[in-house]
């Protein structure tokens, strides 16, 4: 009789695991002292208004957010040694550029940048000292609304429930709506008032991005920039509380296909990030198998002085996505918690 897909697909995963298993491998001490060096050397560049570097990081709100949101995943909180101190920076910095009607996306990044900096003061909420704390209570409502309003934005239906580059965009795209669902949600798990028809219309919109015949998620249509943003359709549709979408399952098959093709992908660091978080949304041996090719590839690619760098963007941006990546099983960002019982499965 014919072994079944199920059956050969956990083979699969198994000799994966096996396969690795008889590999060199870098130890978790070795990935958490690349960490280190990533933050130390992000920390190295900040400028005293709180951004980074110069050109793309100096400018880009969405980039400092990244950088403080790497300080919170490895559990540098603010008012605490080495690294408290840049994280609150970031915060004063991204509340004094913002608009008064709430716009956090400043020259560059556009709603990406917005959308960023507000899951970053999201999830920053709350740690703060006092007076911190009262400039984003001010900030994050007005930030939402921004969100909110620019998803009711008159739209098609293949449009509709997701964002663009600006608040008034008539079309959207399936990497920008992914940081805005993650700021709603980050938004009403810490008390926020989201409308839940919101996180819904949000959900569909990224489902009409799912190719079920191949699994994956795409940018503006169903295949797009697959390999980089599928790991996004799991991440997003498991913090809805998606877990058990046909979907996911789909995107999962696909990425364990795929994954070792993200170093040839355009924003390759994007992608490592999105399907960092999503497998491990997932947990059991997806995660696994994953986990240690990713550590496995990347800690080696770190250049000395900290930074990793492939052309792609900002090295700022690149080292920080490759820390959140790389931190996923530190579980401090409070939006990137999990089900646990997903390895028990």
């Amino acid at each position: 009789m014919k072994k079944s897909n199920a059956y050969l697909w956990a083979a699969a995963l198994m000799w994966a695991v096996a396969a690795r298993g008889q590999e060199a491998q870098v130890t978790e001490a070795e990935v958490d002292q690349a960490v280190g060096r990533g933050l130390a050397w992000i920390a190295r560049g900040q400028l005293p208004d709180g951004s980074f570097g110069s050109g793309q990081a100096q400018n880009t709100s969405g980039i400092w957010a990244l950088c403080g949101m790497a300080f919170l995943a490895r559990g540098h909180m603010p008012g605490t040694e080495p690294y408290g101190a840049v994280v609150e920076r970031v915060v004063s910095k991204l509340v004094e550029i913002q608009r008064a009607d709430g716009y956090l996306g400043g020259n560059e990044g556009k709603m990406y940048s917005h959308c960023i900096a507000t899951l970053f003061l999201s999830e920053v909420s709350g740690m703060v000292r006092p007076e911190l704390q009262a400039k984003i209570d001010q900030s994050l409502p007005r930030a939402l609304k921004i969100i909110l309003d620019a998803q009711k934005i008159a739209k098609d239906e293949n449009n509709r429930g997701g964002w663009r580059y600006q608040p008034d965009s008539r079309d959207s795209d399936f990497s920008c709506s992914g940081w805005a669902l993650m700021a709603l949600r980050s938004a009403r798990l810490n008390g926020a008032q989201v409308p839940p028809e919101a996180i819904k219309s949000a959900v569909e919109y990224i489902l009409r991005r799912h190719d079920q015949n191949q699994g994956c998620f795409g940018y503006t249509d169903r295949q797009g920039h697959a390999v980089t943003l599928t790991g996004a359709g799991i991440l997003c549709l498991s913090l809805c509380g998606e877990h058990g979408h046909e979907a996911v399952g789909r995107a999962s098959r696909f990425l364990m296909q795929k994954y070792e093709e993200l170093p040839k992908q355009q924003y390759c660091f994007y992608g490592l990030y999105y399907t960092a978080q999503g497998l491990f949304q997932l947990g059991g041996n997806e995660w696994q198998v994953f986990s240690r090719w990713m550590y496995d590839t990347w800690v080696p690619k770190q250049k000395e002085e900290g930074y990793w760098d492939r052309n792609e963007q900002d090295r700022y941006y690149q080292t920080a996505m490759v820390v959140l990546a790389f931190t996923v099983p530190y579980r401090q960002l409070p939006i990137y918690q999990r089900d646990e019982t997903v390895d028990e499965k």
